[in-house]
């Protein structure tokens, strides 16, 4: 009989690649999506769907019970918000509600894993350093601070059974985020904020997917820094991509106090709209760091993680991937 877990969040981005590397592990997935999500590129993996209340506790152990998952993943969350509160609410509450509910069931539940963000951590100021497990936390943004009450959250749950990921910026098929950088290049724009140095960090989808996957079976109540085990400066990104798809674009380095402006009337917009904004002034404080660059030592010592696919190598996935799906 196969091991079961339960994977949230399972129609974003990230989800899809959890869902296929569970698959390809021999698992059986049950997928938590809301009613309202669209599951329709699910819709060839053999999963089956669960409609769970993070906000009720009881419910969320009625469907624990009734499904016997062996593991969680979770992976739902939110990456803006109207304000601190609904980030707490979201991030930090349902990962709480969940996790207590798996504990408090009356099934051998094995292993929650909560996939987090090197935002909870927070970058550095300087270029030199290099982000660790025993950073300090210093989160800057409202969504950092969230993912970092989250992780405390599990952490208090002492009897629980958990691994944390710290996932540095994420990126590969399917992502609307980093996309939206790509589409500008494509478009033959090539937009920086300020004119500074930075060391960046990135992951390959599948790459985190596999470390979830590891993740189950090992690193009991540790926390781990995940990225491709490199670092890049500001405009790699950018050459990858103009070298892969051919592209001569217009460099051009957006002043700072104007990029603020925009972020704030984005935030009086969205405000008033009672939606939440892409762009907001405190969102400049990740977007303008100078430094992201984390050690993934002890990830590849505990779990095993090593990771396929270097900044080069997955962009040429990503853009094949856009190209063929007329992203781009």
């Amino acid at each position: 009989m196969k091991e079961r877990v339960l994977i949230t969040g399972a129609s974003g981005f990230v989800g899809y690649h959890l869902i296929e590397e569970a698959l390809n592990s021999n698992l059986e997935v049950f997928a938590a999506v809301r009613k309202s999500s669209k599951t329709d590129h699910l819709k060839g993996f053999d999963i089956k769907y669960t409609y769970p209340d993070f906000t009720n506790l009881q419910a969320l152990k009625d469907n624990i019970n009734e499904n016997k998952y062996d593991y969680i993943i979770h992976a739902a969350g939110v990456t803006k918000a109207r304000s601190s509160k609904e980030y707490d609410d979201i991030n930090a509450g349902y990962t709480y509600n969940l996790a207590l509910a798996a504990l408090e069931s009356n099934i051998d539940f094995k292993k929650f894993v909560l996939v987090s963000s090197l935002a909870a951590v927070g970058p550095l100021n300087n270029l030199n350093g290099i982000i660790t497990e025993n950073t300090t936390p210093n989160p800057v943004t409202a969504y950092g601070r969230s993912k970092l009450l989250a992780e405390e959250k599990l952490e208090s749950l002492a009897a629980l059974n958990y691994t944390i990921l710290r996932p540095t910026g994420v990126y590969g098929p399917r992502d609307r985020d980093i996309f939206i950088f790509f589409k500008q290049l494509n478009n033959r724009i090539e937009p920086y904020i300020g004119n500074f140095e930075q060391n960046l960090s990135l992951i390959y989808v599948s790459d985190l997917a596999k470390a979830a996957i590891k993740a189950l079976y090992a690193g009991n109540k540790k926390t781990y820094n995940l990225s491709d085990g490199s670092f890049y400066n500001r405009y790699e990104l950018g050459n990858i991509t103009k070298e892969v798809l051919n592209l001569k674009t217009v460099k051009f380095h957006l002043p700072v106090n104007f990029v603020k402006l925009i972020a704030n009337i984005a935030e009086k917009v969205s405000s008033l709209s009672n939606k939440a904004s892409v762009l907001n002034v405190e969102k400049l404080n990740e977007l303008m760091a100078v430094n992201w660059n984390c050690d993934i030592a002890q990830a590849k010592a505990d779990l095993g993680f090593s990771p396929l696919y270097d900044l080069r190598s997955g962009v040429i996935e990503t853009l094949k991937w856009y190209k063929a799906n007329n992203w781009l």
